[in-house]
């Protein structure tokens, strides 16, 4: 059995679930049903995430299963993260200078900032 197309092949506009039907006791249920974020992965993404989770997420057991090497493996996770509408890093916090953040502790530490402000700036913030 093969996967459901999740895009039409005319216009490539997302296509959405509106029959159900059990091969079994031959009941169909139509609406409209919603097939979720996994169901925008190709086969071989859906493999590499089970791949994922059943090496609990560590990529030095996943280059051993898979016998990829470190960046292959951290592209392919980066595609996986496009597929399902999100952007790899996006949510990770600037990289702060170490001479800023030296700068920010050692005004923390003289109490010209409160914990509060430097925890702010530690993440990159504006206070």
């Amino acid at each position: 059995m093969r996967p459901a197309p999740t895009r039409c092949p005319i216009c490539q506009s997302e296509l959405s679930v509106v029959k159900l039907h059990c091969p079994v006791c031959d009941t169909s249920i139509e609406g409209h049903f919603v097939s979720g974020h996994f169901a925008n992965l190709t086969h071989e993404q859906m493999e590499f995430v089970f791949t994922f989770i059943r090496c609990e997420g560590k990529i030095n057991r996943m280059e051993q299963e898979l016998g990829l090497s470190y960046p292959t493996i951290r592209n392919r996770l980066h595609e996986v993260i496009r597929a399902l509408g999100y952007e790899p890093g996006k949510d990770e916090p600037a990289e702060i200078p170490q001479e800023r953040r030296n700068s920010i502790l050692e005004d923390l530490s003289a109490g010209r900032i409160t914990a509060e402000a430097a925890t702010r700036l530690l993440r990159g913030e504006e206070v």
